[in-house]
């Protein structure tokens, strides 16, 4: 029996809520259920589908972990390592908990073989064949149901986020209206984000520095 892990993540360019990193473990005979299913990229997917698949995924699993990681985790971490070390580094810890024969990852780097060397040095388990490719999730189905799984999981922390904020912030990315339009009323209303901002963001970096060039232009005036 072949143990195979898909990796991938959701949530890793909004400036609100957590990235979710999922492993999902399957036997290697069972694969050719997950097209059967219907699994691909979870993007292409809608929310009800995905909800869908994500119940019948987790039943044929051999295993799965997810890992969350808070906006406020992600800030302290990016004091010391970028995003894709990050990134990383869950990586090497689900492949190192569930010792699988392979080991296919979505890589977040666009060079490919430096990623998978430098993944390779942070695991303990030696024997596994490790597969490392961009946009990974659209070429296995193992890794498009860890995409599946890690996208429910992080929509489910957005949902609560929105239900504490009592605003519709739409996606949590910086390209949306509704997001900027929200980051803006934080900032109007306390001052500061919360902790389930990114405050390392670039565009939560800067609309801070307008908003205190505002306050000093309001205070010389």
């Amino acid at each position: 029996m072949v143990l195979v892990l898909g990796i991938d993540e959701a949530g890793r360019g909004p400036v609100i809520g957590p990235m979710v990193i999922c492993g999902y473990l399957i036997e290697s005979e069972k694969l050719k259920l997950l097209r059967q299913l219907g699994v691909r990229d979870s993007k292409e997917l809608s929310p009800e589908k995905r909800n869908e698949l994500a119940s019948k995924l987790k039943r044929l699993a051999r295993d799965y972990a997810l890992i969350k990681l808070s906006a406020r985790e992600i800030d302290k971490l990016r004091d010391e390592k970028n995003l894709n070390r990050i990134e990383m580094e869950r990586f090497a810890e689900l492949i190192n908990l569930f010792a699988p024969d392979v080991a296919i990852v979505d890589s977040p780097q666009v060079n490919t073989r430096r990623f998978k060397g430098e993944l390779k040095r942070l695991l303990k388990v030696k024997d596994v064949r490790l597969i490392v490719e961009n946009y990974a999730d659209k070429k296995y189905a193992v890794v498009s149901a860890a995409s599946i799984l890690a996208k429910v999981a992080r929509d489910r922390e957005i949902e609560k986020i929105k239900r504490i904020a009592g605003f519709d912030f739409g996606t949590g990315y910086p390209h949306d209206p509704a997001t900027i339009e929200f980051l803006k009323l934080l900032l109007k209303r306390y001052k500061r984000f919360p902790d389930y901002v990114r405050s390392s963001w670039i565009t939560a970096r800067n609309l801070l520095t307008q908003s205190e060039q505002r306050k000093l232009k309001d205070f010389l005036c």
